[in-house]
C-alpha cells in the first residue's frame, strides 16, 4: 500500500525511469487506500486540473472510495513499487457505439516526460478494448497544446464535440475538446457524443 508521505517524497529519481521500468496495474475494491494516495498526491501537486480538492477528498470514507473503485477501471502506473501516475477508465456517453472514456490522468512531476502517461493511456485503451469498447474518448482542454499533442500522438483525433471546463485554468482555457482513440482496425472513426 502507499502511503501519502512515499507519494510525496519517494520519487525523487523518477527522471531517470525508463518505460521499461514502469509497470501498469489494474486497482480493484480492496485496492481503495492505494487509490486515495495517489488520488491525494495528484490533487495535491495539480490542483487546477482537478473539479475535486484535496480537502474534500481526504474526509471521505472508505465507504465512498470503495465505491469510487466500483465506478470505473482505476489504473496505477508503479517504479520499484511506488506510484507514479494514475489514469481512470470508465464508460463514455454516446449515440451510438460502446465507447470508453479516459480521465484523471495524472504523473508525478519527476515522472513527466518519461513514458509513464504512454503506458497508463496503452493499457486503458487495452482495458477499453477487452471490454467490448469501440472508442476511447478523452477530454482535454482546448488550450492546452501539450496535452492535445499527446493525445494526437497517441492516436486521438480532435472532434467538434466541445464543453465547458470543469475547472478553468489559463492553461487549458475554458472549454474542452473530446478526442477520440478508435480501437481496432475495422472501427469507424467517427462518434457521436
Amino acid at each position: 500500500m502507499f502511503t501519502d508521505l512515499q507519494m510525496q517524497y519517494e520519487c525523487r529519481t523518477c527522471d531517470r525511469v525508463s518505460m521499461t521500468d514502469i509497470t501498469v496495474r489494474p486497482l480493484g475494491e480492496d485496492d481503495w487506500a492505494d487509490y486515495r494516495s495517489v488520488r491525494l498526491a495528484a490533487l495535491r501537486e495539480s490542483p487546477e486540473a482537478f473539479v475535486a480538492t484535496v480537502e474534500e477528498e481526504e474526509a471521505y470514507d472508505e465507504a465512498f472510495w470503495r465505491a469510487r473503485m466500483q465506478r470505473s477501471a482505476r489504473l496505477v502506473a508503479e517504479r520499484e513499487g511506488r506510484a507514479v501516475g494514475v489514469v481512470s477508465v470508465g464508460t463514455a456517453k454516446t449515440n451510438d457505439v460502446p465507447a470508453g472514456e479516459l480521465f484523471g490522468l495524472w504523473v508525478h512531476p519527476e515522472a513527466r516526460g518519461s513514458g509513464v502517461a504512454t503506458r497508463l493511456v496503452q493499457n486503458g485503451a487495452s482495458l477499453a478494448a477487452k471490454r467490448g469498447q469501440t472508442h476511447l474518448v478523452y477530454w482535454v482542454g482546448t488550450e492546452n497544446g501539450r496535452a492535445v499533442a499527446f493525445a494526437s500522438g497517441m492516436g486521438f483525433r480532435p472532434t467538434d464535440y466541445r464543453r465547458p471546463m470543469g475547472v478553468v485554468s489559463e492553461e487549458d482555457g475554458e472549454e474542452e475538446v473530446a478526442m477520440v482513440l478508435p480501437l481496432g482496425s475495422e472501427v469507424d472513426p467517427a462518434l457521436r457524443l
